[in-house]
């Protein structure tokens, strides 16, 4: 589990396919690689991944087809850089929202907007299904980084993003029609999907 609060930013050094997996090599700096072991999660760019080999400053990860396929990693190339964050510990402190690690959808950049200090992108998810699960004001992760959602139309919406989450995470560099992973709150997700069966259960009780 994670919040969404970007520590350190990764590039990516190498991506080889074996058979049904992905080794996906990132190297980042010392800070963060301090004290990781063997078979700790990280958050790259919002995707829980598995550390499978620690070589100095580079972090060797796993990925399967299926995660590889419905994620942005299928765009990405040699020299791309990525959003990296460990894991919450109980008595760390708290920032952002609770964050999977469990992409939900990829999403295009449709128009950004450059303020003097700040930036606002809109964002249209590739599945509009997504839309049901994202409310003004609530949170969403968006290549891992916790944001709040700004405004929303019908099948986009906008995120504001301050100049401290724009020098620290790989968002400053975003262009329109890039593509993004998008993490919707598991909070609304649960409570809309638990609400929609109850009434698909008990529509007659509700008429």
């Amino acid at each position: 589990m994670f919040t969404g609060i970007i520590q350190s930013i990764g590039k990516i050094q190498k991506i080889i396919l074996n058979k049904n997996l992905y080794y996906l090599y990132i190297k980042t700096n010392k800070n963060f690689t301090k004290n990781l072991k063997i078979g700790e999660s990280i958050s790259n760019n919002g995707c829980c991944l598995t550390i499978i080999k620690l070589c100095n400053n580079i972090i060797i990860f796993n990925i399967i087809k299926q995660t590889f396929n419905v994620t942005t990693f299928k765009k990405v190339k040699i020299g791309d850089y990525v959003n990296l964050e460990k894991p919450i510990k109980i008595n760390n402190y708290f920032g952002g929202h609770i964050v999977l690690g469990h992409i939900t959808d990829t999403a295009i950049i449709t128009n950004i907007k450059n303020y003097t200090s700040s930036k606002i992108l809109w964002i249209k998810p590739n599945n509009v299904l997504q839309m049901n699960y994202i409310l003004e004001k609530g949170s969403i992760c968006i290549d891992g980084v916790s944001l709040t959602i700004d405004k929303k139309l019908k099948n986009k919406f906008s995120v504001n993003i301050i100049p401290k989450t724009l020098s620290n995470t790989t968002l400053s560099s975003k262009n329109i029609y890039n593509y993004v992973n998008i993490e919707t709150d598991i909070y609304v997700r649960s409570i809309i999907q638990t609400v929609k069966k109850l009434y698909n259960n008990n529509i007659e009780y509700f008429k």
